[in-house]
């Protein structure tokens, strides 16, 4: 049969052509189904909960209580409840701020060292209960746990194992004080995201007056396991931080550096809370750890993690803000920044400038993706498959991504636009649903007819932000020069 004409017309086909054509149709699709086998996950991958704790990217720390007017980072344990007392506290003040510079989460120390409590617990005196604040009405824990349901953001709990003020602390009492603790705050305050266990525990303390020396053997003395499980069976999709995890870990330091090598992955059954000495492994985990166990990288927007007026003029600047967004999210970890509420119980006018000047540089520096108007290709397909080309890499969808075949442990992606365009980042991001692959790449870019380097990093994972020397081109190259397995790629952005 043959076709001859261009006009619209209907063409009648014998119902044997018709079952011809379909054949073949049905024929083409399985091939190229046959070809797009996804590749195998490679070690080990992170949990749904983890997942959704990587989206978030930045959350804020709020270390508030006693310290706060005595002008302390440790409270002792002896403070007076009758000491606590915000002239004008405003949860919502805090929430507000936070969610409009791009905050996902709040976590609260409802508890630091010195033991007092933000909120009427049944196990102590040492608590607001027992404070001037709304005559002893008041808790601020349920007005945040509210304020964050009210604002979108998820709400996390720091309540601190050490309790200097305790007279049992270093008993088997004290642990079933704790997890009495640990019950009233998971059973009365809605769904909580986070649980931070904090790595300093014993030392001098008040301890119902004996006023002395106690240790503690932080890897026995709370049987974390049981401990553990006890929050689980509470609210099961908790996620725990603490140096070792198991949910996600500390990152060596508290200056939101992530290490420039930075694997999700960990073997935990070298690490523990409490133990020191391990700073490095934990700034850049391990490439052949056992769990997947990312790195949570905090810091202050003051030198102290309390509020202490000599510092008002010490705020970090929006750039450092930005800066440390780039050793934090952009090395594939999450940012948890503090942010102190003063002695009013308000974030200070200093700091709420700063956080939203730093919003700011996040909206220029990343608000026109240049990629999304590029054409793209690369040296490798999976089975030569639209399901894994490089387009995916571009359209804006997590849930695609570029991948090579087996065997292929390294390729090339090049982006082209229509003409000359100033570079500044280059955001690469793995689909790590499959796990976290890439342990080398450079990025090149055309410049004058010549090829020339201009970045090289090591891991990807989650995220990863280059910042570029400003350079003129019309091409970028991505390379990957070395991965644990087929690379595996979920985006690529051009600011």
């Amino acid at each position: 049969m043959q076709f001859t004409t261009l006009n619209l017309q209907f063409i009648y086909l014998p119902m044997s052509q018709i079952r011809i054509l379909y054949l073949l149709l049905v024929l083409i699709l399985l091939t190229d189904c046959s070809s797009t086998v996804p590749p195998e996950p490679v070690g080990p991958v992170p949990n749904e909960q983890q997942l959704m704790w990587h989206e978030m990217e930045m959350n804020a720390f709020i270390h508030f209580t006693i310290n706060t007017f005595t002008d302390k980072e440790w409270g002792y344990g002896d403070e007076s409840p009758e000491l606590f007392d915000p002239s004008g506290l405003d949860v919502e003040q805090w929430v507000s701020v936070l969610k409009e510079a791009g905050f996902k989460g709040v976590i609260l120390t409802a508890k630091h060292h010195d033991g007092f409590c933000l909120w009427p617990s049944e196990h102590t005196e040492h608590d607001i209960a027992n404070s001037p604040y709304k005559n002893g009405k008041g808790d601020i824990v349920k007005e945040l746990s509210e304020a964050c349901e009210k604002y979108g953001l998820k709400f996390g709990i720091y309540l601190s194992p050490w309790d200097r003020n305790r007279a049992d602390y270093g008993t088997p009492a004290y642990v079933y004080y704790y997890r009495a603790q640990l019950e009233e705050i998971f059973t009365g305050y809605g769904e909580i995201f986070e649980m931070w266990f904090d790595g300093a525990n014993g030392g001098d303390g008040y301890y119902g007056g004996a006023d002395e020396m106690r240790r503690i053997d932080g890897s026995t003395y709370y049987d974390w396991p049981g401990t553990l499980e006890l929050v689980r069976n509470m609210q099961e999709d908790v996620i725990f931080f603490s140096d070792a995890g198991p949910g996600v870990r500390w990152g060596g330091n508290e200056r939101a550096s992530a290490g420039f090598t930075n694997w999700n992955t960990i073997t935990t059954d070298t690490l523990y809370a409490g133990k020191y000495g391990i700073e490095d492994l934990l700034n850049t985990g391990s490439e052949d750890g056992k769990s997947w166990v990312p790195l949570e990288a905090n810091t202050s927007i003051r030198p102290g993690w309390f509020y202490h007026e000599s510092e008002d003029s010490l705020v970090k600047s929006p750039m450092e803000l930005f800066d440390i967004y780039l050793t934090s999210v952009g090395r594939g970890s999450t940012l948890l920044l503090n942010i102190p509420p003063d002695k009013r119980g308000l974030f200070h006018e200093n700091d709420v400038a700063s956080l939203q000047g730093f919003k700011a540089l996040l909206d220029q520096r990343f608000a026109n993706d240049l990629a999304l108007d590029a054409t793209i290709k690369a040296s490798d397909v999976r089975g030569n498959s639209q399901f894994f080309s490089a387009e995916n890499l571009i359209d804006d969808d997590k849930e695609t991504y570029w991948a090579t075949n087996d065997g292929v442990t390294s390729g090339e992606i090049e982006i082209q636009f229509d003409d000359k365009r100033e570079i500044n980042f280059v955001v690469l991001q793995e689909y790590i649903k499959l796990g976290q692959r890439v342990k080398e790449f450079s990025i090149t870019a055309d410049v004058d007819g010549e090829w020339e380097k201009i970045a090289e990093a090591t891991s990807i994972g989650y995220k990863r932000i280059l910042r570029i020397d400003p350079v003129e081109t019309s091409k970028l190259r991505i390379s990957i020069h070395d991965s644990k397995a087929a690379p595996v790629l979920s985006s690529i952005q051009v600011f």
